[in-house]
Formats: structure tokens, C-alpha cells, sequence
């Protein structure tokens, strides 16, 4: 076995990658085989010579991370995984490549398949996500050691992934706090979907990354020893110099096809059989569909096996760390709460409804954040250059620095887009629990990371303030109208919208006790406390309650959210006047009050005539009420002006509400 094995070259172990890839995508009859062909070589230098991981072990803590922000050619990750022996990375799962029910998904999808890091496809967001895991590393290691701590990120990325906007906010960030475990490698084959690189860009992408403070190379992505001294340069140059590392690799799309290399034909659709047989010729590979020889195969998984040492070397310094330290990593890796924590928002639950205060709900996140960054060290807040206005800092939160990757609270600065992505890696990497404001308007920024981390139940928190027309003078350009909707109907992610500093904290506790990701709405204008009843003060958290029951049978049900329930109670006193019975129901969460059973909702929304009130788009409320023109929204574009004029303006008040309830009562 020995002698077969020193036979195999470098060029047999790409090929098996190459061919892997081309014969699923054209059983398939769909793919992209020419990033896998062109890859291949560097994937395998990396794969058998530099990443740190364990395939019998793919949630070690301190592996290596691999992302392939280029997702279209997942079939590349996909060879890697099952070459390398991750067991659920089976010949028969490469064979069932793009069909309903595999794990081999088009793009790569977190969750699927095990070696999966994160889900990619949507180019630039790969890339931006390996930012927050890089982040991540740095920070773990700042508090529990190298001795614990002590990996890298390695990133693919292609030309698009350069061309996202994306890029550059994570590119800059990464550069700016001096990430010097992260490696990204560009495949720089001169091919878009479109043609040559050169109908739309003329970038000098190693200029664009050292002026954003990284080191950079260059390297023939196809030459083995060149990209094997190119990667350990960078790998020693990062720690040296304390920056992250470009690698400009110049690549051949297509590689080994006689009739499809360096050509857009290769990028998005198979081979086809008969070039397929002429790339097997031209590259020496003589097998059938889907076979590799067993002598490459053993040199692959021995390439496997190479973590397995490092890994025990790893356990026995977290055994000798000391219970304290290991069981306090462990619990932080693991994505368990402190065993204290619920007390604790109890107990401040209870404080809260003691000592009333009618305040801003930001005002009121910031106040639960103060008891919770207190209870939770891996809590981790920031924002996107608006912390006084968003309020995510808190007493105890230093901020973090390139000095100091200690500090709890990080300046992403004006990069939206990029915040939510390196936030969703924080939160994949482990041991961090992230959130991060912005205004809500500019969640449009934020969006397609927003969507990713549902998609891959990412557990990250958005904070969104200012979030309606009572901003005021600011005007349209930055009062939010059309975003609760857009923000509902991403499915997975939850959307709080409390109505005083009560709803608050519940609403936080409720964010972080359950997974996946959630958007924090909050306002910018005080409001009333309307919960006040100590009795009421600890209840379970079920999305909507009856907060103000009417006084006999209902005539009329008032649903509101956040700043609007207070007008609605004010509304049912002033129809309780006229002898009309009205409950008043808070719903801070639709989403969660939609996992409730039957009973309890029908409950809640009563059989009476309901009427909702929320300062913002009517969208979707007709899953409440019986039709749109039962929804007292904002039906356009806001203005700028006061909020009071603003409220008065688009009919958000007791004297123009109280006739729309009272003809529905009537109905």
C-alpha cells in the first residue's frame, strides 16, 4: 500500500476532485463544473497540506474554517468532504447532487452536511460571514487563550464575489481590526457568466485589498509547490505583520477541457458527454463516472486523518485547563445559556413593573441589554456607527479594538450590509451571541444577510430603531414604512416589536432563548408604560395577550404593536365611554404567537370585530383582521415634520380611530 501510495501525484488527487464534480453536475444535468476544475489544485494543496480538521470530528472547536464564498461550485466542497472521509459526505449523496431531499444542495447549505460551515451562493456574503468567524477566533482567543484558541479562516472567492459591494465593507473591516488568521484565496480566472472579467471590471484587486490594510500575494493557481510556499507565506506573514492575507491565485475556469477551458461555457452548465470524454483524455484520467482508485482514495483520507493527532493534542489541553475554564469554553461553544438567567430576567421583570417608566423602547432595549450583557459574557453588541442612537452599548461593554479584542461592543462602522453578514459568522463560529443596530430604514441594507441567517437559523439579533413615522423631522428618506412587512415575511426570523420596557426585556429574553435569528424594533419617541400590574409582571412570552380586556362580552377587538398599543388602550377608554366593550391585545410578536395552539389564539383575537393599529404599512395584518381597510396604517410615504403633526396627519389618534371602531363594532 505504501509504494501505491508515494505513486500517486498531486495531479491524480486534483483530478479526482475535478471529475467528482464534473460527473455529478452532469448526472445532474445542472451545475457549475468550471470553478471546480479550475480549484481543484488549490483546494487540494490546502486540503492535504495546510487546514487543520478532523472529519470524524467536524464540530471540534478549534478546526479550521473552510468557506467557499464561490458557492456555485459547491461541488467542490462536496468532493473535498467525501474524500477526506466525513461520513455523511457519501459517494451515493455526490450522485443525488441538486435532487430534492439531498444534502448536497446547489449552493452549500449550513445545516445539510457536515464540513459546511456556513450557507453561500449569494456572492460576497461567503466571504463576509468568514470575516465574522476570523472575528470570532480572534476574540475566543483574547479570553480563553491560544492554548484553546488557535485556528484559521481560509476563504475561496471568485470575481463576483470581489464585484459585491459586500466585499468591500467586509474587506475593510477585516483590514481595519487586522484579522491575521484570515486567509482569502481569489480565483482569478478572467470569467463571469457574461465573458471576460474585462466587459466590466478593471480592478487591480491586490491594490483594492493593500490599500485596505492586508497583506497580498500571488501565486499560479495550478502550480502545486508554488501555492504550497504561498500558502505557508501567508500563513507566517499574518502573524508577523498582524493582517489579514490576499492571495491572488491566477487560475484557468474549465481547467483540462479541451473545448470549454477559459470560456463563460463552462461556468453554469455541464460539459456534456462527449467534451467530457476529451477533458477525461486530456488530463489522464481513464475511469468511469463517479470512480476513484483506491490508491488515491487512501492517500485522500490519510490527508483526512491528519487533524486526528492535532485534535487529541487539543483535548488534553482543554482537560488541563481547570474545570472553571474548560466548563465556562465548553458552555460558550456549546450555545448554552448561564443556568442563572432566567431568575435573573424574572427578577428584573419584577423591578421594571415596581418602578414605571415611559420611555423610548430603544431606551427600553438598552435597559434589558443592561441586565443581560451583566448575565451573559458572550452577549456581543455593536452597531453600524449609530451607537448613541441605537443604544445597543452598555455599562459593562469596553470597546473592542485591534489592541484588544476583549471589548463586548464593536464599531462596525457605516457597512449595514456587512454587519449583519459578520454577525451571522460570529454567531456560526460559536461562543458569541451577536447583535447589532442600525436604524430600521437602513435594514434594506442589511437584508440579504437578514434572509441568509434565517435561511441557516443563524442565532443573531437585529436591532432596528426608529422605526416609524414618529422619528419626525427627519422625514421619509429615513421613516420606515413598507419594513415590517418585508422584514414578516422572511420566514424564520422573528420579529419583536414591544410596546414599553416590560415587552422589552421579554422580548430580548425571548430572542435569546430560542434559535434562529430575530429583528428588535424600536422606537425613537417615549411612550407609556402599560404594563403595571405586578401580577402580570412574569407570564409567559406567547407573541400577543390581552392586555386590556373589555368589561363584559366584546363589541371590538383592538390589536396593536409596539408605540401604537398605548394609543389603542387610550382608544378603548374613550370607546368605553360611549358603553362600546373593547380589549385592547398587545402582539410584540407574530411569529411567535402564531406557533401558539388553537385555543389560545382564538382566545386572543376573540370573535368580535377587530380593528388594528400599527404606524406603519396595512401589509399582511389581514391575517388578523378581516380586511385591509380594517388596519389604521400609513398608507404612503411619510413626511417630514414633528411626529405629533405626523400621527395627526395620517390619522393615528384617539379622535380619528374612535369613529372606525365604532362603525365596526356597528358591523
Amino acid at each position: 500500500m505504501a509504494s501505491a501510495e508515494t505513486a500517486v501525484s498531486h495531479r491524480d488527487l486534483a483530478n479526482a476532485i475535478r471529475f467528482l464534480g464534473i460527473d455529478a453536475v452532469e448526472k445532474a444535468k445542472s451545475g457549475h463544473p468550471g470553478m471546480v476544475m479550475g480549484m481543484a489544485d488549490l483546494a487540494t494543496v490546502l486540503f492535504t497540506r495546510h487546514l487543520r480538521f478532523d472529519p470524524k470530528a467536524p464540530h471540534w472547536p478549534d478546526r479550521d474554517r473552510f468557506v467557499l464564498s464561490n458557492g456555485h461550485g459547491s461541488m467542490l466542497l462536496y468532493a473535498l468532504l467525501h474524500l477526506t472521509g466525513y461520513e455523511q459526505a457519501t459517494l451515493d449523496e455526490l450522485k443525488r447532487f441538486r435532487q430534492f431531499g439531498a444534502r448536497t444542495a446547489g449552493h452549500p447549505e449550513y445545516g445539510h452536511l457536515e464540513g459546511v460551515e456556513t450557507t453561500t451562493g449569494p456572492l460576497g456574503q461567503g466571504l463576509a460571514t468568514a470575516v465574522g468567524m476570523a472575528l470570532a477566533e480572534r476574540k475566543l482567543a483574547a479570553e480563553f487563550g491560544a492554548d484553546l484558541v488557535d485556528h484559521r479562516t481560509w476563504v475561496f472567492v471568485g470575481d463576483g464575489c470581489l464585484m459585491e459591494g459586500i466585499s468591500q465593507e467586509a474587506i475593510s473591516f477585516a483590514g481595519h481590526y487586522g484579522l491575521s488568521k484570515l486567509i482569502v484565496v481569489h480565483d482569478n480566472n478572467h470569467i463571469t457568466i457574461d465573458g471576460s472579467t474585462s466587459l466590466s471590471t478593471s480592478d487591480n484587486m491586490r491594490a483594492r485589498f493593500a490599500a485596505s490594510g492586508w497583506e497580498t500575494l500571488e501565486v499560479d493557481g495550478h502550480d502545486p509547490e508554488a501555492i504550497d510556499a504561498a500558502f505557508t507565506l501567508a500563513r507566517k506573514l499574518g502573524e508577523q505583520l498582524g493582517k489579514p492575507v490576499f492571495i491572488s491565485a491566477r487560475t484557468h475556469i474549465g481547467y483540462g477541457s479541451p473545448g470549454k477551458q477559459d470560456s463563460e461555457g463552462s461556468h453554469g452548465a455541464p460539459l456534456g458527454a462527449a467534451e467530457i470524454e476529451k477533458t477525461r483524455a486530456a488530463l489522464g484520467w481513464p475511469y468511469a463516472p463517479f470512480e476513484v482508485p483506491e490508491a488515491i482514495r487512501a492517500v485522500w483520507l490519510k490527508a483526512g486523518e491528519r487533524g486526528v493527532a492535532v485534535h487529541a493534542g487539543w483535548n488534553n489541553r482543554l482537560a488541563a485547563a481547570g474545570a472553571p475554564v474548560r466548563d465556562e469554553f465548553l458552555r460558550r461553544v456549546g450555545g448554552h445559556l448561564p443556568a442563572d438567567l432566567e431568575a435573573r430576567v424574572q427578577e428584573g421583570l419584577r423591578a421594571l413593573v415596581a418602578t414605571p417608566a415611559d420611555i423610548a423602547t430603544r431606551a427600553a432595549s438598552q435597559r434589558a441589554l443592561e441586565l443581560l450583557t451583566v448575565a451573559i459574557p458572550e452577549l456581543l453588541g455593536g452597531s453600524a456607527d449609530l451607537s448613541h442612537s441605537v443604544l445597543t452599548k452598555t455599562k459593562v461593554q469596553a470597546t473592542m479594538t485591534r489592541e484588544d479584542f476583549t471589548g463586548r461592543h464593536i464599531n462596525y462602522g457605516v457597512r449595514e450590509f456587512g454587519m449583519a453578514a459578520i454577525m451571522n459568522g460570529l454567531a456560526l463560529h460559536g461562543g458569541y451571541l451577536p447583535y447589532g443596530g442600525t436604524f430600521m430604514v437602513f435594514s434594506d441594507y442589511s437584508r440579504p444577510a437578514i434572509r441568509l441567517g434565517a435561511l441557516m437559523g443563524a442565532q443573531v439579533v437585529h436591532v432596528l430603531t426608529h422605526d416609524s413615522i414618529g422619528l419626525g423631522e427627519d422625514g421619509p428618506t429615513h421613516q420606515p414604512v413598507e419594513h415590517l412587512a418585508a422584514l414578516r415575511a422572511i420566514p424564520g426570523l422573528r420579529v419583536y416589536r414591544p410596546a414599553d420596557v416590560v415587552e422589552a426585556l421579554e422580548s430580548w429574553y425571548d430572542a435569546l432563548t430560542r434559535k434562529g435569528p430575530s429583528a428588535f424594533v424600536a422606537s425613537r419617541q417615549a411612550v407609556p408604560q402599560v404594563r403595571r400590574d405586578p401580577a402580570t409582571a412574569v407570564q409567559p412570552f406567547r407573541g400577543a395577550y390581552v392586555l386590556r380586556e373589555a368589561d363584559g362580552a366584546r363589541d371590538i377587538t383592538l390589536l396593536a404593536t409596539g408605540t401604537e398599543v398605548s394609543l389603542a388602550i387610550s382608544v378603548a377608554e374613550a370607546l368605553a365611554g360611549e358603553g362600546i366593550r373593547a380589549a385592547v391585545v398587545s402582539m410584540p410578536c407574530w411569529e411567535r404567537f402564531d406557533e401558539q395552539d388553537e385555543a389560545y389564539r382564538a382566545a386572543v383575537l376573540g370573535t368580535a370585530p377587530r380593528l388594528a393599529i400599527e404606524a406603519a404599512s396595512p401589509f399582511g395584518w389581514t391575517r388578523y383582521v378581516a380586511r385591509e381597510d380594517d388596519v389604521v396604517g400609513v398608507r404612503g410615504f411619510g413626511l417630514s415634520a414633528p411626529a405629533g403633526e405626523l400621527y395627526r396627519h395620517f390619522g393615528l389618534t384617539v379622535e380619528a380611530i374612535v369613529p372606525k371602531a365604532r362603525a365596526l363594532a356597528a358591523r
